[in-house]
């Protein structure tokens, strides 16, 4: 039911039944065109980052990708430009961005989807057990990580888990 949760909120999954209010406004009934654009304000950690992950696109693309469906910057080096500052922000050395994710450990892969999530400048991110697949140093490196982008940015973040120890972190 947690994931569930988390995935409806987003309207990755339609809801059945009462309201979800973003901002004020109840976003349960927005047609598919005002749902793409609150889309850049609401993004998605998943849990298992190798499967939420195109095998097929090197680094730098994964973390391009929603920048190139949502136009948000006027040419492809600008976009590739702004993914290596993603890289950057997230503790990825940048001699990973032509890498592919099976190439990379779970932590590294966790840091591509937390980039990914943040390349369109969200305000709610929906962690869904981003630390659940993760060793215990790295698990600890990544909720550090999101604490200070949660900081530094102003991100408010829904955070599913089933390990009281991470949530109290």
């Amino acid at each position: 039911g947690k994931s569930t949760l988390g995935r409806t909120i987003l309207r990755l999954l339609e809801p059945t039944s009462g309201q979800i209010l973003f901002n004020g406004t109840d976003i349960t009934n927005l047609n598919s065109n005002k749902m793409r654009e609150l889309r850049k304000e609401l993004q998605i950690i998943f849990q298992d980052s190798y499967s939420s992950i195109d095998p097929r696109k090197s680094v730098v693309e994964v973390i391009a990708e929603y920048m190139f469906i949502h136009k948000t910057y006027p040419t492809k080096a600008a976009i590739y430009n702004r993914a290596a500052e993603l890289m950057d922000l997230v503790g990825l050395a940048r001699r990973c961005a032509n890498l592919y994710p099976h190439e990379l450990d779970g932590g590294r892969r966790q840091r591509i989807g937390i980039a990914r999530a943040l390349s369109l400048n969200p305000q709610f991110i929906v962690c869904d057990e981003p630390t659940s697949a993760l060793d215990v140093s790295v698990q600890a490196q990544v909720l550090n990580l999101m604490k200070k982008l949660q900081k530094e940015l102003g991100l408010s973040y829904l955070f599913i888990s089933h390990n009281l120890a991470v949530i109290h972190h």
